[in-house]
C-alpha cells in the first residue's frame, strides 16, 4: 500500500468564538467575551490529519515543542480580532533527518513554515532520498527548488520569490476562488460562499499528494486538490476534509 510522509513544523490552532458589543471605557477597543474554544492541529500536523481523513497510510515527523495560534472570532460574523502567537521561538531544527527511511514512502510532503524545523539543506537532503516530493514552503524559492517534483505556492508568495525561480514547470500556484495554475493552464474551482480560508492551504497539499499517488496523474491530483479546498472554505474554522471529497 502506498505512504506518505508529513515533515515540517506544526502548532496547535486555537480559535475562541465569542462576542464583542461594547467599547471598553478606558480604550477604544472593543470588549470581547470569550463563550466557546475549539482546538485543531495546524500546519504540518493539520496536512496529516487531512491525509488520515481521506483514508491515507501516512507518517509525520514535526517538532515536538508546542507552538500555538490562538484566535479571537466573532461568533456571529467569524471577524477575527485578534491573533496571538506563541513557542514559535524554541523550535528546534529537526536532528533526527537522517535516521528516517525515506524509500519506505512512496510520497513526501515537506510542510515548511519557515519557523526552524527545517533548513534549505535539510529540505535538498530529502528531495536527494525521495523522488516524488510535494513541497509547501513559506522560504523563498532558490536554485534547489528546481529539484521540487512539485511546489504548492500562493500568489501573493509566488510575487516575493518569481525573481529567484529558474523553473517554473513544478509551480502549482492557488489562486483563492479563482482555483489554480499549473504549466500555463487555470484549473478552476466552483463558486461558493467562503467562510474561512485557514488551512484551505493544508487541505490542498493533502488533498494533491493523496490523489497523485493512488493516479500518477497530475491533473486529477490538481482537480481533487480544488475539490478538498472548496469544500474546507465553506466551513469555519480549520476543517479536516474526509473521503466524500471525492464526490
Amino acid at each position: 500500500m502506498s505512504k506518505i510522509l508529513v515533515i515540517g513544523d506544526s502548532c496547535l490552532d486555537v480559535f475562541v468564538y465569542g462576542s464583542a458589543d461594547r467599547l471598553c471605557p478606558d480604550a477604544p477597543v472593543p470588549v470581547f467575551i470569550a463563550e466557546y474554544t475549539k482546538h485543531n492541529g495546524g500546519m504540518a500536523k493539520n496536512v496529516y490529519n487531512n491525509l488520515k481523513n481521506l483514508g491515507a497510510d501516512c507518517d509525520i515527523v514535526d517538532n515536538k515543542e508546542v507552538v500555538t495560534k490562538t484566535r479571537y472570532i466573532d461568533k456571529k460574523t467569524n471577524h477575527m480580532f485578534l491573533r496571538v502567537d506563541s513557542g514559535e521561538e524554541k523550535i528546534n531544527r529537526c536532528a533526527w533527518l537522517k535516521n528516517i527511511q525515506f524509500s519506505n514512502y512512496s510520497a513526501v510532503i515537506i510542510a515548511d513554515y519557515n519557523k526552524g524545523f527545517l533548513l534549505e539543506e535539510d529540505i535538498e537532503y530529502v528531495l536527494q532520498n525521495n523522488d516524488v516530493v510535494f513541497l509547501d514552503t513559506k522560504k523563498l524559492l532558490k536554485s534547489w527548488s528546481s529539484k521540487v517534483p512539485f511546489i504548492k505556492i500562493n500568489e501573493t508568495e509566488f510575487e516575493k520569490t518569481k525573481h529567484l525561480v529558474t523553473n517554473t514547470d513544478n509551480i502549482i500556484m492557488t489562486l483563492g476562488s479563482k482555483g489554480c495554475r499549473y504549466r500555463e493552464q487555470l484549473y478552476p474551482v466552483e463558486k461558493v460562499e467562503v467562510k474561512d480560508s485557514v488551512g484551505a492551504g493544508d487541505t490542498f497539499i493533502a488533498g494533491l499528494a493523496h490523489e497523485y499517488i493512488n493516479s500518477y496523474d497530475i491533473t486529477k491530483a490538481i482537480k481533487f486538490a480544488n475539490a478538498c479546498a472548496t469544500e474546507v472554505v465553506q466551513r469555519r474554522g480549520v476543517y479536516v476534509i474526509n473521503e466524500e471529497a471525492r464526490g
